[in-house]
Parts: C-alpha cells; structure tokens; sequence
C-alpha cells in the first residue's frame, strides 16, 4: 500500500517533468542569486564576498529545508548545477551590474516568480517527508524566502521580511503555501492546483510591489523611537 507521502512525491512528478522542475528551479536560484550580488555590490563588497551573497541568497532557504527534513546531502551539494548557477549570477553581476541595476524591476518580477515556485515545491517536498500540514507550510515559507533574510543578515541590514517599509514579500509566500496545504488536507493537490497556489503567491507580491501594500504595524502605535 502507498502512503499519502508516496502520492504526494508522484503528484510533484506529474506537475513537471524532472528537466522542467530542474530548469525552473536553476532559474529561480539564477534570480535569486542576482538580488544577493547586486546587494553585495551596493554594499561594495569584493568579488568573494559578491559570490558569498549570491550563494546565500539562491541556496539558502532550500538548504534550510533539506536539513529541517533530512534530505540529506542537500540538493545544492549533489548537483553542480544549483551550486554554479549563483556563481554565474555573481559573475554577471560584477562586470555588468551598471546594466543589470537598470532592469532591476525585471528582475523582481522574476525574484516574484521564483518567491511563488519555491514556496510550492518547498511545501510539497517537506510533506512528502513526513511533515505535518503546518510545518510543511512553514518550510515553504523558509524556503521561499529564508535566502533572502539571511542575504541581509551577512549585509549586515535588517531582513526586509521584518521591516515595516517593505513590500510584503512574505504573506503572499504564505498564502501560497496554505493553499498547498489545504490542497493536501482535502486531497485536492493536482498539476492545477499547485500551480494557482504558485500563481497566487506571484501575482499577490507582484500587486504588493504595484500599490506598495505593507503589512499593519502594532495598534495604536505610540513610539517615540525615531524610526530609521
């Protein structure tokens, strides 16, 4: 007899085929790469330390899940090409950041389409590892955008996840992920479904990107605290 798990690690082969799940995936640690190096540039950092921010960035939250579940060696430790893909961002970044700089608004729609995939298959993956609901959606949060916050955290800045002036870039995150999870709970989670929860999570940071929405900040704030 399969377990829930077993039916879940088939419905994901259904979703893409392999070549397709790894070209996607190599694309959104390309995009994600890039956002880490051109912080590494704007912080003037050298080219060792543009190539750290890049890997950070692209490999973290999927190396935080991989270890969280036990997928052990990690995906970004067994194939070459997850591990140079960001080597080739931060190469693209150090000899052409001028030009990268100026369609950077390309890049963050792309950076929403890797937020929306990863907050998927990071999900799905920790649940056909035996994770509950809950959890497998807390992985597809961190993985989606657990490179980001510790991109910042290297930078020395505060994570953009946790600041008040940013975008959200974390709720649609979420409410991809719930919607895999519910997907899961009434066993609905097909090649459709997943992909409007990927869709979701894009088109809501994209939205949040057009009309600046911002998470609430605690009721009736009265800080004196000069803000920075």
């Amino acid at each position: 007899m399969h377990s829930a798990s077993d039916n879940v690690g088939v419905q994901l082969q259904q979703i893409f085929s392999p070549s397709v799940q790894h070209a996607l995936d190599v694309i959104g640690i390309f995009v994600f790469a890039i956002s880490g190096a051109l912080l590494a540039v704007r912080k003037n950092f050298d080219v060792f330390g543009i190539a750290v921010l890049a890997e950070v960035t692209a490999l973290g939250g999927g190396l935080f899940r991989d270890l969280i579940i036990g997928a052990v060696p990690p995906a970004a430790f067994t194939d070459l090409g997850y591990f140079l893909t960001p080597l080739l961002a931060a190469l693209v970044v150090f000899f052409l950041h001028p030009h990268v700089e100026r369609i950077q608004s390309a890049v963050l729609v792309f950076d929403a389409a890797g937020l929306g995939l990863f907050c998927v298959s990071g999900t799905t993956k920790a649940y056909s590892y035996g994770l509950n609901l809950t959890a497998s959606a807390t992985l597809g949060l961190a993985t989606a955008v657990g490179g980001g916050v510790l991109r910042d955290v290297l930078a020395n800045e505060v994570p953009s996840l946790l600041r008040w002036d940013r975008d959200l870039y974390a709720v649609p995150a979420i409410v991809g992920a719930t919607m895999v999870v519910l997907c899961l709970r009434y066993d609905v989670l097909t090649p459709f479904t997943s992909g409007l929860a990927a869709v979701t999570a894009f088109v809501l940071r994209l939205l949040a990107m057009r009309f600046h929405w911002r998470a609430p900040r605690a009721w009736n704030r009265r800080s004196t605290v000069t803000e920075e």
